[in-house]
């Protein structure tokens, strides 16, 4: 251990589809935060822990900011807005891909109204972009703001300056003692990880309205008496009743496919075999329902 020990909380901004959940996961060292091509697939404020020789980093991964069309759209924009109104880092998220756009200045300049976080600049994806690209993304970034503590390119996929971007971050908290113990990743529940693992293999290849209208709710997690299997119950819960079709598939194929993509990374996560039970839930319109969006846990 170094004399100073830093810990703080840090949060990835960006528009949707930028990388920050993949981020997340990369330097937490293990899958806390789903990913998708979906926008708006983090729906809650999740927290992944990152222990350094320095200190600690806790990384709170948040929905990405959008207009919001429904209830939840809006429960989840204020979500972001308390957690960067709490956070002691910002990290201003730019794929290396693409040129700075509307949404990305509009976000960057939205930055100032949190004064008490430190603002950092990563440009990620740098894997997928050419040494040109990443030069003039770089040069984009650093424009958008003047109080950048850093901006750093980075590539999640590839690990390349990981250890960077997280020294730097680490630098820029206070002084303190750890939050969490070390053994810990993510202060997620297993019922919660669980839901969002279900809900990433249902999300993915469904048409472009159905993801926001997906939500999963685990019902019962129980080891099964003489034997090593574990059962878990489950609903994925959708809008109409002509979403059930698309997401059952032809002779139930697509759910049964749903649940063995699901079932792989939930085995690794319990350290148990598992036998998984999907049920198809119809909560007609629970984005706009107020007693919906809470018992879903919104």
């Amino acid at each position: 251990m170094t004399d100073t020990n830093r810990s703080g909380f840090v949060t990835f901004v960006g528009r949707p589809n930028v990388g920050k959940s993949t981020l997340t996961n990369a330097l937490v060292g293990e899958k806390v935060a789903i990913t998708s091509d979906k926008p708006q697939t983090t729906r809650r404020a999740i927290r992944g822990i990152l222990n350094r020789p320095g200190g600690q980093l806790v990384i709170v991964d948040t929905p990405g900011l959008h207009k919001p069309r429904t209830l939840l759209g809006q429960r989840l924009n204020d979500l972001v807005e308390q957690v960067l109104g709490d956070v002691d880092v910002i990290g201003f998220c730019v794929p290396a891909t693409e040129k700075v756009g509307p949404g990305d200045r509009r976000i960057a300049e939205s930055l100032g109204g949190y004064g008490r976080a430190k603002k950092v600049a990563i440009v990620t994806k740098t894997d997928a972009a050419s040494r040109d690209q990443i030069a003039e993304r770089l040069m984009e970034v650093d424009a958008l703001r003047e109080d950048w503590a850093a901006v750093i390119p980075i590539s999640a996929l590839t690990n390349d300056q990981l250890d960077v971007v997280s020294d730097e971050l680490l630098a820029l908290m206070p002084e303190g003692p750890a939050l969490y113990s070390e053994d810990i990743v993510t202060d997620e529940s297993i019922d919660d990880r669980i839901a969002e693992i279900i809900r990433e293999a249902a999300l993915d290849g469904v048409r472009d309205e159905l993801p926001h209208s997906i939500a999963v709710m685990v019902r019962e997690i129980a080891p099964r008496e003489g034997s090593d299997l574990t059962d878990i119950f489950a609903d994925i819960v959708i809008e109409r009743d002509s979403q059930k079709a698309i997401i059952i598939g032809k002779k139930g194929s697509r759910l049964s496919d749903v649940g063995a993509r699901a079932r792989a990374q939930i085995e690794p996560l319990i350290g148990s075999r598992v036998f998984l039970s999907l049920h198809v839930r119809v909560a007609k319109e629970w984005q706009r329902d107020p007693k919906q969006l809470g018992r879903l846990g919104f």
